[in-house]
């Protein structure tokens, strides 16, 4: 849906103006911009805050610990609805007349119920019915946010990312308690696909389009991602290791996007364009798969967010992004 050869990026960007954050975002991707994230403004700017905001019934404040339920709305999500309406308000301002794909983000139901505590100062991860309750609020927040970003975008294509970061975490049982000295229960793998294949659901029925998802973390479960029905798996390339491989070959064969982070989200050098995606032309190889399929199935980004980043680097990643991926489609083999 977004052609060939594009690029995006993962969702953060430095500095609190969203208005430039906006201007950059849709200046350098022409194919896949996205709404920013500006988590330097504090609580309720970061992607656990203003996800939390999207939430229907379910409510949330900031403790010294991080975010908690609450039993009604108060100030920090009054201002991560806030954000994200100034936000949205600076995208649809950059994107008058856009007809294209455009790709909003959203923390996933288990990152969520990972980072989002209970009244006791556990993590909803712990308790299944907390699971359950919070995948079925953040599907209908998700509804009222993609309603909300087709009316400002009206010739957008909206795709949805689900970020999922703590998602390796939370099947094999490495999330910590609050004390520290133990771990959560490794939720069921079946369990953990069928929420994830409901909020799929959810994105296509309000976009037309399923949902990409990310996870800048190590060994990220491209089999069950595929099998819940993501048009696209989000991951950091260089963590990916050989024992992957096998799933991402079947990924790709079964018309899985890889949008795949080449490009350091922190200020460093960049290499030139064509160098920064050597390593997926040479995965492809080993994989056996028709070159001529390199530059539609994979959409260059960088390998995490950018908010730790300078806004110049900010902004020459994402242009190094883009002729990243023109080189792609330029020059497959």
């Amino acid at each position: 849906m977004w052609g060939a050869g594009a690029a995006t990026g993962v969702g953060s960007m430095p500095g609190g103006d969203a208005r430039e954050a906006a201007k950059t975002v849709t200046g350098s991707l022409e194919a896949l911009p996205y709404l920013p994230e500006l988590p330097s403004r504090g609580p309720g700017a970061d992607m656990i805050g203003r996800t939390t905001g999207l939430l229907v019934d379910v409510y949330a404040h900031v403790e010294p610990s991080g975010w908690r339920v609450s039993d009604r709305p108060g100030r920090d999500t009054k201002r991560a609805r806030s954000w994200l309406g100034e936000d949205l308000d600076a995208l649809e301002e950059y994107t008058q007349g856009y007809e294209g794909a455009l790709k909003v983000s959203a923390v996933g139901p288990w990152t969520l119920a990972a980072a989002l505590e209970l009244r006791g100062g556990e993590a909803a991860l712990g308790d299944a019915g907390a699971c359950r309750d919070l995948t079925a609020s953040l599907a209908e927040g998700l509804r009222g946010h993609l309603a909300d970003v087709r009316r400002r975008v009206p010739g957008a294509r909206v795709v949805l990312q689900l970020d999922e970061p703590s998602l390796t975490a939370v099947l094999t049982g490495h999330v910590r308690t609050a004390s520290g000295y133990r771990t959560y229960r490794a939720v069921d793998r079946a369990v953990v696909e069928g929420a994830l294949r409901d909020l799929v659901a959810v994105a296509r029925e309000a976009t037309g389009e399923a949902p990409v998802v990310h996870s800048c973390a190590p060994g990220v479960p491209f089999a069950l991602l595929r099998r819940a029905g993501f048009q696209g798996i989000s991951f950091d390339f260089s963590l990916f290791t050989e024992r992957e491989e096998e799933a991402v070959g079947e990924a790709v064969e079964a018309g899985t996007a890889l949008f795949v982070g080449v490009v350091p989200g922190t200020d460093g050098s960049l290499s030139d364009p064509a160098g920064s995606v050597m390593g997926v032309r040479t995965l492809w190889r080993r994989l056996g798969l028709a070159p001529g399929t390199l530059a539609e199935s994979v959409v260059v980004t960088p390998s995490c967010g950018l908010a730790g980043a300078s806004p110049a680097y900010a902004r020459a990643a994402l242009a190094h992004c883009a002729r990243a991926a023109k080189s792609l489609a330029d020059n497959p083999e």
